[in-house]
């Protein structure tokens, strides 16, 4: 199993932090998508790429609601040629991006019929005109023109014969995990690290395939995964809360649950989705971050000493998880408490779960 380490998308921060990354035995570095509250995903991916050699390169995630898919698909493919193969694209319906725009996640229906054009682009084959939403009153068809040749749809040739880059779905609910199930090339659910959950999930998937007429076995699965390692697990447990505030809103985002639950989780999860302040996303000090219980952060997030975070990431990798992305761990340098965590990690869980896989 693969682990990942997640950041922000710091341009020029980016470069200290990848070679770091590789430096420390990760197998890869993700970095978000939110265009008003960080840098550009794609040049911080490359700039990564340009002073690491091994780890692989991904958004962790970009959406289907701020680039058109051809935008999107060019730009990945840009990130795979600088770093010679490295590439991955994580994406989802939104949710900050959007925010900061003044919308919602995008519809289950457009996200699916994007992920579909991305996967056509990334294999250069053809988009018909026609399947492109860009409104009239914006663009009006080629056709206004009069030219006396014109391309007959939409194709990026220049990626005829090259390395095709993989596509992930971070999904949450049932509806995604199935269009990343049938559509993409590994399903990241972002429903916690219960097992309970994520079994879940993985069956939702398989079902999808089967029902798609497609091999249920022929599918990746993997998630993102708040995880602090420290001897004080409270200190663990503060280490995350805001993150893990942003992870599992997902499962309560348009007010309705989803997923198996137990004990006080969905009480939790419905104080979380009413207590949410967009301005304070992933903060640990926003009102979200009160709502959640100790209980609740040991079940959806792994927090505690590294050898409970080695047992739990062990877990996971028996479910048939061959990736994860972990988030709120702290970054280098942030805070002593975040440091003495990522020192944690680094110096006990990865070398553990790199050593029980060989």
């Amino acid at each position: 199993m693969e682990l990942w380490h997640q950041d922000v998308s710091s341009p020029r921060g980016i470069m200290h932090v990848a070679r770091r990354i590789e430096a420390d035995g990760w197998d890869g570095l993700s970095v978000v998508d939110s265009q008003n509250l960080s840098g550009d995903c794609y040049v911080a991916l490359a700039m990564a790429a340009t002073v690491t050699e091994r780890i692989g390169l991904g958004t962790g995630v970009t959406n289907s609601g701020t680039r058109q898919a051809a935008v999107t698909a060019m730009a990945i493919a840009s990130v795979q040629s600088v770093s010679r193969g490295r590439a991955y694209l994580g994406i989802g319906r939104g949710d900050s991006a959007m925010a900061h725009l003044g919308r919602s996640p995008t519809k289950v229906a457009q996200f699916e019929q994007y992920l579909r054009h991305v996967q056509t682009y990334l294999r250069a084959e053809a988009v018909p005109f026609d399947e492109i939403d860009i409104p009239d009153h914006i663009a009006p068809p080629l056709s206004a023109l009069h030219l006396a040749s014109a391309p007959p749809h939409s194709q990026i040739t220049a990626l005829t014969g090259k390395q095709k880059v993989p596509v992930e779905v971070a999904a949450s609910g049932p509806k995604v995990i199935a269009v990343g199930a049938v559509h993409a090339d590994r399903v990241m659910f972002t429903v916690g690290a219960d097992t309970d959950r994520l079994a879940w999930g993985i069956e939702l998937a398989r079902k999808a395939r089967t029902e798609a007429g497609l091999d249920p076995g022929d599918i990746a699965f993997g998630a993102f995964i708040n995880c602090a390692s420290h001897p004080d697990k409270q200190v663990a447990h503060n280490l995350v809360r805001g993150g893990l505030t942003t992870f599992a809103r997902f499962s309560v985002m348009h007010g309705k649950t989803s997923g198996p639950l137990k004990g006080d989780q969905e009480q939790v999860l419905n104080n979380l989705i009413h207590a949410y302040d967009m301005k304070k996303h992933t903060h640990g000090d926003s009102l979200q971050a009160e709502t959640l219980t100790p209980d609740f952060i040991d079940q959806f997030a792994i927090v505690g000493d590294a050898d409970h975070c080695i047992e739990r990431l062990r877990s996971l990798r028996a479910l048939g998880l061959d990736k994860v992305i972990i988030s709120g761990i702290g970054r280098a340098g942030s805070t002593p408490e975040s440091e003495a965590a990522n020192a944690l990690f680094v110096r006990e869980v990865l070398p553990a779960m790199k050593a029980s896989k060989e």
